[in-house]
């Protein structure tokens, strides 16, 4: 079989290969490619021994020599030199005092690979180019505050963007900067709502903001009505920005203009706002019944003295019957000073009362009229209106006829007709244009002009044509019907 001589070939060239090195250390000649192709071939060749032991160390030195040929691992290219930044970008001042410059800049527009450390921030003195950094450390944002200065002193600034690769070219401004505090005109911003008169009522807790401007810090100041404010009653809080006016509790006293001041140097700004509070109006100063006629009654007041620091928008007049003592409302928000009521009951005494009425509501009292209005009772004759009588009258018409009927011997039946008319019309009913009159074998009755005729069982000589009569003073009315009578079935007669 051929799996089994390779194992043998396996060994035969493995121990004459270790013979070989200990024998002989010189190194075996290359293999050809042809000896390395045959090395596959069956041990049972025959071939000379030295031969053999010599030319089995090709195989085992062809890996050794192999070695060095396999493929290494590609090499990693060279690291990229590095490089700075670009230079950093936008750089403008932002804000300045008398012994600082504020600046903010943008990032690089190349950063590269190597990354971004941080700025370093420099300056110098105009007319000499001794640039000295201002920031010990990078500073890693795009904002940097440049501090103890010499007011007066001119500098020019520049920033540098700083990493592995080193520093990148320099942004700078483009004129120097004066260090000295930016002077911006006082303004008072004051809200719209401010504008118009603030009106609050009494007991509520005034609150108002008023944003202002002005560089450097402008000096705040208020008054009220000229003079100045009564810091018991009122609180003033300023910061660089806005002044806020506070009062706990609103009184009316706390009413007037109120005016605020900004001054920045030999520049000023002015604002005023008009407060005003409020509260419930008082009483009308007088009410009284100026004149009592028929169901009417006409009441003249006065306007309160308290007018709760606001204008009168309207009054309340109520009325109440002395017998009850309940008061209604007869009149609301009404804006003269008299008023007629009207539509009193007679015979009742009545008294009235007014409140006042503001933005603030209701007066919380009414003034009431000294005296009382009693409405006389006159003496009137009643006369009802007369109405001509509708004449109701018309001749007899029948508004049911009659019907033909069929009926059995010694079965009694019943004729219905209705009829109307005015005045009630005399009901005659005719058999075969006979008058029945009295006859008991037929009763007539007439209720509310429904009609009927009864035939108490009937014979054989009952059928025939029956009619019923209407009549009155403007004439008559005629209906008419067949009766027929059957004699009736017998059974034992039809089996025979």
């Amino acid at each position: 079989m051929p799996s089994k001589p390779a194992p043998i070939k396996k060994a035969a060239k493995k121990e004459p290969a270790k013979k070989e090195e200990e024998k002989a250390p010189e190194p075996a000649p290359e293999p050809e490619p042809a000896p390395a192709e045959a090395a596959p071939a069956p041990a049972e060749e025959a071939a000379p021994a030295p031969a053999e032991a010599e030319a089995a160390p090709a195989p085992e030195a062809a890996p050794a020599d192999a070695a060095p040929e396999e493929p290494k691992p590609p090499t990693p290219p060279p690291p990229p030199p590095k490089e700075p930044t670009s230079a950093p970008l936008d750089l403008f001042v932002e804000d300045k005092n008398d012994t600082s410059v504020t600046i903010i800049w943008s990032q690089p527009e190349v950063v590269g690979t190597t990354g971004l450390d941080g700025y370093t921030i420099e300056i110098c003195k105009d007319g000499t180019e001794d640039w000295k950094a201002v920031n010990e450390d990078l500073q890693k944002s795009c904002r940097y505050v440049i501090k103890n200065q010499t007011t007066g002193d001119r500098l020019k600034i520049r920033v540098v963007a700083v990493n592995e690769g080193g520093r990148s070219p320099p942004v700078a401004l483009p004129e120097a900067v004066l260090v000295k505090e930016v002077a911006d005109r006082p303004k008072v911003r004051l809200p719209r709502f401010l504008r118009q008169r603030y009106v609050a009522h009494v007991g509520d807790k005034i609150n108002l903001t008023i944003p202002f401007t002005g560089k450097p810090k402008p000096v705040v100041s208020w008054t009220k009505n000229g003079e100045a404010l009564d810091t018991k009653r009122v609180n003033i809080r300023s910061t660089d920005r806005d002044s806020i006016l506070f009062i706990r509790a609103a009184e009316r006293d706390d009413s007037g203009v109120y005016e605020m001041s900004v001054k920045v140097d030999d520049f000023e700004d002015k604002a005023s706002l008009i407060l005003q509070i409020v509260e419930l109006p008082g009483p009308p100063a007088s009410v009284k019944i100026a004149d009592v006629w028929g169901f009417n009654v006409a009441l003249e007041w006065t306007a309160p003295k308290d007018n709760g620091n606001t204008e009168i928008t309207g009054y309340t007049i109520q009325k109440a019957d002395k017998k009850t003592g309940e008061w209604f409302t007869v009149l609301e928000h009404y804006h003269r000073l008299n008023a007629t009521i009207s539509d009193l009951i007679m015979g009742n005494t009545y008294k009235f009362r007014v409140y006042s009425e503001n933005k603030c509501g209701t007066s919380e009292e009414a003034t009431m009229t000294k005296e009382e209005a009693t409405i006389q009772k006159t003496g009137i004759d009643y006369k009802p209106p007369e109405y001509k009588e509708h004449d109701f009258s018309e001749a007899p018409k029948f508004t049911t006829n009659l019907s033909d009927r069929a009926t059995t011997v010694g079965y009694s039946t019943k004729l219905l007709c209705s009829v109307r008319g005015s005045p009630k019309p005399k009901i005659e009913w005719m058999k075969n244009q006979m008058i029945i009159g009295d006859d008991p074998k037929f009763r007539q009755i007439c209720v509310q002009g429904i009609c009927s005729l009864e035939i108490r069982k009937p014979g054989n000589f009952d059928g025939g044509v029956y009619s019923c009569r209407a009549k009155n003073d403007h004439g008559e009315a005629l209906v008419s019907c067949k009766l027929e009578v059957k004699q009736p079935v017998n059974p034992d007669a039809e089996k025979k």
